[in-house]
């Protein structure tokens, strides 16, 4: 977290977690609010400064008594919709039934009863002691009677105050509550941000003095800049498309006949498009050097490239908080690769799960033909990271919430007044994306399997806000009628249906506290953070959870102790709830303690931390490879070559030395390799401290005749799969394996894929070789957008996804797509790899052992070489070798590269010529130079032998009286 806090954080989302509203502010409702940030699923409930909802402070009175059901169902009506609103009350009737059932504390003020149609008026429905004054300080927000048939509208609240009129800042109720709450609970560590977002209300009538008094008091308050939006373009962005389109693809709803229209021709794009454009020069004006830009959710899918256009070094990154589908459902949107390619200049992409992740990266290959890999994608001139990053709740907040004095009371409260009754609690948007239908007709399978429960079990369901129109297409206002005329009497109700607007999240706790179990029936949804809340209510009753196999939660290791159902399986959903009824203590104990272990561990502060972390490192990683590269300087690089006594060359064939034409040699035309790049390869490798090998994706029946013609050269076959190195003593070499290890059999299950696809894409072939498969899909003019070269590029991403889906994780295949044709090949195999054998000293091209046994003792010879030079277009190796210090490596491609230099493919041929000329000069030098060295060596040697010998005349005497023992017995004088 250290690193993060020399860099400031933009978090960009669609509402800011402030907003600003016309009027005066009011003092705030005392002793029952708590600082704790509002969960993303319960946007009504947070630490504010002005509007509230929760309860009011009444005058204090003592308890009523606990009344029966029976007294509770007086004036109120069992007919009715539940997506029917109901009618302009002054009461906010939370629990309605239970009015006279207030905890010590709550007041008796009144209140004007009305009755309901809609879920809050159902009999037996939970009390309310919430109230709303006759002259309410908040008539700004609308009641959901006053809610329109869209969501912009019932999100963005008119207002029609004179402009003038004084405003107050107060929560935004529409906010991403999960991330306001992630980015909240590191505060103390994160204090350097700025929210980029929307106001969430009508501004129209905003004029400009008002606007910049609210931009400078955002910014300076609430470290927040808005984004000013017209009403109107809102509205089609956010309704239009957000809604009718994005949000129904991302989990796996393509609309029928009645939506056809709207969902294919998505006419409202355009204001997509501008929306996310404001957002983006919003970032832009507020960017400054350093900063992180975190942009959020599928609202904002085009901001990354928008931004990346006018910043091309920012850290972008670009997290997704809902689903993402299979390239199948993704592939129906009409704007698929602007909304694809929108995302992919972030430097990092996040989701919830790895499930979400893999569609992302399968749909990319398949869409757009780009090469993926586990870690994410390779485009043209960069590299997206693609992670996994679970959104959690601040267990510490809500641990702090829970012990409110609101919460205990409301827990008793509920407590004796269900007292004997199982509670089957769900919380849940009404819109058909979320299965409460299902989860309804499950339950009522339920109680028709098991009689027993009738009157002891009842079902309380809190919905979200949405939009009536969602409402009914969730179609669960005729199962709650069923169930309802079904199964009540005169003193139970199976079903209790309250919104949010109805709940204070203290009530909502308590209700989690002492429910039996909790049940999630979602078709598709990112992460349902509220079953960590329930998880962490629960640490006192341990009772279990039920889960919808298609959440992201339960596709995490320690989600799987719960109860998992498919919710299209009603007769298993029904067997399930029975199961958590009678759940005995120890298994509830042992499932509840793998749940929480992994709430309390994957958290909030671990996901914002973990995500701007690997963000701030991803970037720096792209910027040491995307820096402006220098063109190859020959004056710089020739002193080190001709001076140096150990050279390595590695040299790309294709494409670098060669421009192969396969149509060609298929029609049997042939196609000679050019002269001169034989000539200069061959004087290379004529001189005696060059090791000179050629890097190659053809096949080694290709190559053998160019190894006849140099073979003093070295040469890599299909992409690392075959090595052969330079002659040893013997004067002879053969091609050695480097996948003897492999299970080649996948060849024929390719071959077979392939063929499929040929016969339906005119011109395309295949190029079989040993150990790989090459699909050649194109022929033609690539400058010329024509149909053919469009329907050839969708096939080719139709026969990859085939073929991984089908073989790639079977056999370990790596896929990788060129700009006409595709390859095939084993895995952890590539020129890269090739060279590493090469480079190691017990590796297969020095070692007569097995290429796969390498002795760890041994040292690599990189270190021996005085030069290393590398010329292609194969970044992995190129960035491989950057690491040496004595390497240089250039690059022949047009896009971004880690290579030190730059070389056009035309100028390779002239550059090695230049090498291979200053070999000659290099060898009178050495000659020259160890002439002088042993001249030099000769003058010091006899210079030496004179001081010797004056030193031992002067203290030894005259030569004449040297002793000897020349003619003597003893010790005699030598002469």
């Amino acid at each position: 977290m250290s690193s993060l806090r020399n860099h400031r954080v933009v978090i960009a989302s669609l509402f800011l977690p402030n907003t600003a509203v016309l009027g005066e502010s009011h003092p705030p409702t005392p002793d029952v609010h708590s600082s704790l940030p509002l969960p993303d699923v319960f946007p009504s409930h947070t630490k504010d400064q002005g509007f509230k909802l929760t309860l009011p402070s009444p005058r204090t009175r003592t308890p009523a008594p606990i009344l029966s059901i029976v007294e509770d169902l007086k004036d109120k009506s069992r007919t009715g919709s539940p997506a029917v609103t109901p009618g302009v009350e002054h009461v906010s009737p939370l629990f309605a039934t239970l009015a006279q059932l207030k905890p010590s504390g709550f007041g008796d003020t009144k209140v004007k009863s009305s009755a309901r149609n809609g879920f809050g008026c159902l009999p037996g429905s939970l009390p309310s002691t919430r109230q709303r004054p006759t002259e309410d300080h908040h008539a700004h927000i609308p009641l959901r009677s006053q809610r329109k048939n869209t969501r912009s509208i019932a999100r963005r609240p008119h207002s029609d105050s004179p402009v003038g009129r004084q405003y107050h800042v107060e929560p935004n109720p529409h906010g991403n509550g999960g991330l306001t709450n992630a980015v909240k609970s590191l505060e103390g560590r994160l204090k350097r941000k700025r929210w980029v977002g929307t106001l969430g209300t009508n501004t129209d009538s905003f004029k400009e003095p008002l606007r910049r008094n609210i931009d400078y008091r955002m910014a300076e308050e609430y470290d927040s800049s808005p984004v000013w939006i017209p009403d109107d373009e809102f509205t089609q962005y956010y309704d239009n498309f957000c809604h009718q389109v994005l949000w129904p693809c991302l989990h796996y709803v393509v609309p029928d006949a009645p939506k056809t229209k709207t969902f294919y021709e998505s006419s409202s794009y355009k204001q997509y498009v501008s929306v996310n454009q404001r957002f983006a020069d919003t970032i832009v004006a507020n960017y400054q050097e350093g900063d992180i830009i975190w942009v959020n959710d599928y609202h904002l899918m085009l901001v990354p490239q928008l931004v990346r256009e006018k910043l091309p070094t920012a850290i972008v990154g670009f997290f997704l908080h809902v689903a993402f589908p299979s390239s199948e459902i993704f592939r129906c949107l009409s704007v698929r690769e602007h909304l694809l390619r929108g995302m992919l200049s972030a430097d990092l992409i996040g989701f919830q799960t790895a499930n979400y992740a893999r569609h992302f990266r399968q749909t990319v290959s398949r869409i757009l033909a780009l090469e993926t890999l586990p870690k994410g994608i390779q485009l043209d001139d960069h590299f997206v990271d693609v992670g996994v990053f679970p959104v959690g709740i601040d267990v510490r907040a809500l641990k702090e919430k829970r012990r409110d004095a609101e919460v205990a009371q409301w827990v008793q409260t509920l407590t004796d007044r269900y007292a004997g009754v199982k509670l089957v609690v769900g919380r849940d948007k009404l819109d058909e994306v979320q299965g409460v239908r299902h989860k309804l007709l499950a339950f009522e399978a339920f109680l028709d399997k098991h009689p027993e429960y009738h009157q002891k079990v009842v079902l309380i369901q809190v919905a979200l806000q949405t939009s009536e129109e969602n409402e009914a297409h969730g179609g669960v206002s005729d199962v709650v009628a069923r169930i309802n005329s079904r199964f009540s009497t005169l003193t139970y109700q199976p079903v209790v249906f309250l919104h949010t607007e109805d709940l204070s999240f203290g009530q909502y706790l308590a209700l989690l506290t002492v429910a039996d179990a909790f049940l999630v029936t979602s078709m598709r949804e990112g992460m349902a953070l509220r079953t960590h809340e329930f998880v962490v209510c629960q640490e006192e009753r341990h009772r279990p959870l039920i889960l919808s196999e298609f959440t992201g939660s339960y596709s995490y290791s320690g989600f799987r102790s719960c109860i998992a159902v498919n919710p299209w399986d009603t007769r298993n959903t029904a067997k399930a709830i029975h199961q958590a009824l009678t759940l005995d203590a120890d298994e509830a104990f042992s499932r509840w303690d793998d749940l929480h272990n992994h709430v309390v561990t994957q958290t909030a502060q671990a996901f914002v931390t973990s995500f701007l972390t690997r963000c701030l490192r991803v970037n720096i990683e792209h910027q040491q490879g995307d820096t402006q590269v220098a063109s190859l300087d020959l004056a710089l690089l020739l002193p080190r070559y001709r001076h140096s006594q150990r050279r390595l060359l590695l040299i790309d064939f294709e494409d670098t030395l060669w421009e192969r034409n396969p149509r060609r040699q298929r029609e049997g035309k042939g196609e000679s390799i050019p002269t001169e790049a034989i000539e200069v390869v061959k004087r290379l490798s004529e001189d005696s401290r060059n090791e000179v090998w050629l890097l190659s994706g053809l096949p080694v029946k290709m190559l053998d005749g160019l190894a006849r013609d140099t073979p003093k050269v070295g040469f890599v076959a299909e992409n690392g799969c075959f090595v052969k190195p330079m002659p040893g003593k013997s004067g002879e070499s053969s091609w050695i394996t480097m996948v003897a290890n492999f299970n080649l059999t996948w060849k024929n299950s390719c071959i077979e894929i392939l063929n499929y696809f040929t016969e339906r894409t005119p011109g395309s072939f295949i190029e079989e070789r040993d150990a790989s498969i090459v699909w050649r899909y194109f022929s033609g003019d690539e400058a010329v957008d024509s149909g053919d070269r469009a329907w050839a590029r969708r096939q080719a991403a139709e026969a990859q996804n085939h073929i991984f889906d089908s073989l790639g994780e079977r056999y370990g295949l790596r896929i990788i797509p060129g700009k006409n044709a595709f390859l095939v090949l084993p895995n952890y195999i590539s020129r890269s790899t090739a060279v590493g054998a090469i480079l190691h000293a017990g590796g297969p091209t020095y070692s007569p052992r097995a290429p796969w046994i390498l002795p760890e003792e041994s040292e690599s010879i990189a270190h021996a070489k005085d030069f290393v030079l590398a010329i292609g277009r194969d970044e992995k190796l190129l960035r491989r070798l950057g690491e040496l210090d004595n390497a240089e490596t250039c690059s022949t491609g047009t896009g971004g590269t880690d290579a030190r230099w730059r070389v056009a493919r035309e100028e390779v041929i002239d550059v090695l010529g230049q090498l291979a000329a200053a070999q000659g000069g290099t060898l009178n030098v050495s000659s020259k130079l160890t002439v002088h060295r042993n001249i030099l060596l000769f003058i010091i040697f006899t210079y030496v032998v004179l001081v010797t010998s004056q030193e031992r005349r002067r203290f030894c005497g005259p030569r004449d009286a040297i002793p000897s023992t020349k003619g003597s017995k003893g010790r005699g004088w030598r002469r």
